[in-house]
């Protein structure tokens, strides 16, 4: 963190001067997410972004969502029809990462599976990311805040 002062009622913090409440908590959570992003962050977009279901297809049933993923597409080809022993199923999500959107399907198959599975892990790293960094940027800016200006 950057030195932190306070002059004539206003903030300076990471270089910058006359800062409100709320632009020094804006210069908190920007530094704060700087300093937060690493691989797994990269491995959590990449992960999103395989997940999308934009490539051309076989033809489906109408009710079916159109087009596959890329990792789809790639663990089919990979693992082909390998399925879990004893008929064990497992639940997929499918139609979209909101909860109104989503649908839980059981697949028997491996590729199917950990196609649909990967993008869901990225978007649980993005959510804990998002959510480490508003806890601590809320975690710093009190710190720095005086008064009416703190959060909570």
């Amino acid at each position: 963190m950057d030195t932190v002062e306070e002059l004539n009622g206003t903030y300076f913090y990471a270089g910058r001067s006359n800062l409100t409440a709320s632009e020094l908590l804006f210069m908190v959570i920007v530094m704060n997410t700087a300093d937060h992003f690493g691989i797994k962050d990269i491995a959590a977009v990449v992960a999103l972004y395989s997940g999308v279901n934009n490539q051309a297809t076989r033809a489906k049933p109408h009710t079916a969502i159109p087009g596959t993923s890329r990792i789809s597409k790639v663990v089919r080809g990979m693992i082909k029809n390998t399925m879990f022993p004893f008929g064990i199923r497992l639940p997929t999500w499918i139609g979209g990462y909101t909860p109104w959107t989503v649908k839980r399907k059981m697949v028997r198959k491996v590729s199917t599976f950990v196609g649909r599975t990967i993008p869901l892990i990225g978007e649980v790293i993005l959510l804990t990311d998002v959510s480490q960094i508003i806890y601590f940027s809320v975690c710093d800016y009190n710190a720095i805040a005086r008064g009416n200006d703190k959060i909570w």
